[in-house]
């Protein structure tokens, strides 16, 4: 059994026991977070949650943006990495 759940204004499918990685979440490693269910197949997914645990925070591959322009000698060269929540869903 799947369902689709909104974290972060993503949507995500899953099942019990999948660990996802996504954008930072508030809470310290160990606490229980409820996410509600878009879409449960075969049933009405009102009102119902997901339940997630925080397994750890760390952060993403590093990202190069490298700005140029032509025939200017404008070069900018920058990196970013995002901070990550890794989640494990108990229960659907």
């Amino acid at each position: 059994m799947y369902a689709i759940i909104d974290i972060g204004s993503k949507q995500f499918k899953v099942q019990k026991g999948d660990i996802l990685e996504v954008d930072s979440l508030g809470g310290n490693v160990g606490d229980k977070l409820d996410f509600n269910i878009i879409f449960k197949p075969d049933s009405d997914a009102k009102d119902q949650k997901a339940k997630a645990e925080i397994l750890s925070h760390g952060k993403g591959k590093k990202i190069v943006v490298f700005k140029y322009k032509a025939k200017k000698n404008i070069r900018k060269k920058q990196g970013h990495r995002q901070h990550l929540t890794k989640v494990k869903i108990l229960s659907i």
